[in-house]
């Protein structure tokens, strides 16, 4: 992986870990059930955002490897199932 992208992807993911503990505790609460969806949003939001790292490092390195080694069927393959992953 990228070191950059590596660890701009674990800071992410720690981030999420933290809001998905404060949802717990805030249905734990019984807060009010808009304020947990808004937060519930926010966790998805930056979920996205750790793919987007994700996709990144894989077309930065695993994409283009394969490209320049002649497997460019299988690039293709990998971008065009990701793509098909990310409209949903």
């Amino acid at each position: 992986m990228i070191k950059d992208i590596k660890h701009r992807a674990i800071k992410r993911l720690k981030i999420v870990e933290g809001q998905i503990r404060g949802v717990q505790s805030m249905v734990d609460d019984e807060k009010y059930c808009v304020d947990i969806i808004t937060q519930v949003s926010a966790i998805k939001e930056a979920l996205s955002g750790v793919e987007d790292l994700i996709l990144e490092n894989h077309i930065s390195t695993h994409v283009v490897h394969q490209m320049k080694h002649g497997n460019e069927e299988k690039a293709i393959a990998e971008i065009l199932k990701v793509y098909k992953l990310k409209r949903k």
